[in-house]
């Protein structure tokens, strides 16, 4: 059975991962006969924000911790991971990515990614595995990887962003899947188009399918 890891920045759009990104991720993984282990670094989140209102709120949570949540408990330190054991990597997106991953939300192509997430991308760029990208996570690609193109929809200020780190963005819609053959890359843009739940849920599962293609090969 083909096994994915499944890389997550919290539990929560405006301060970890997009939890209807990740959940149609593994989602997608078991429709098509496949299965997936979760990750998430052991650092604190960048903020706390009240989904509710929007504010930020004055206390410390934990990226692991809080993405356990999504996963009822079964997930793993990213710093366990070891691309032997899988087949290929999945990045879901939400604001996590851009604030706990790398900090893409406050310095935009001058970012920097947290080294652990740039040691299991460059691990699985080394075993020539491929590795997927939803939303606003692409970012993090085309600051690790040289001349990656991706698609984040058509967001002007983060195409901007992605041409000045090197990269190229490919302006796409959200049942859309953007292939680079020299990195084995796949991403999508999820709900950086996406209007609904469903349209998450068909963006979700096409990269899914794409990426079980190519290790079916």
């Amino acid at each position: 059975m083909k096994k994915f890891a499944v890389v997550l920045s919290g539990c929560g759009v405006f301060d970890g991962a997009e939890i209807h990104e990740a959940v149609f991720t593994f989602w997608a993984i078991k429709k098509h006969g496949a299965d997936y282990q979760a990750f998430a670094p052991n650092v604190d989140q960048y903020h706390v924000v009240n989904h509710m209102t929007g504010d930020e709120m004055p206390e410390k949570r934990n990226v692991l911790v809080e993405s356990a949540r999504i996963v009822r408990g079964e997930i793993k330190d990213l710093k366990e991971f070891r691309i032997d054991d899988f087949d290929g990597i999945i990045f879901p997106g939400g604001f996590g990515a851009a604030k706990n991953l790398c900090d893409f939300a406050f310095k935009g192509e001058n970012m920097s990614v947290l080294p652990e997430v740039e040691e299991v991308i460059l691990q699985t760029i080394k075993a020539e595995k491929p590795i997927g990208a939803e939303c606003i996570s692409p970012v993090i690609m085309a600051k690790v990887l040289e001349d990656a193109t991706v698609t984040i929809g058509t967001d002007e200020s983060t195409a901007k962003a992605i041409e000045i780190m090197g990269g190229t963005n490919m302006a796409m819609n959200h049942k859309s899947v953007c292939y680079d053959p020299k990195h084995k890359l796949y991403t999508t843009p999820c709900y950086m188009m996406a209007g609904d739940i469903l349209q998450v849920s068909e963006s979700a599962e096409a990269i899914v399918e794409a990426m079980l293609k190519q290790v079916r090969c």
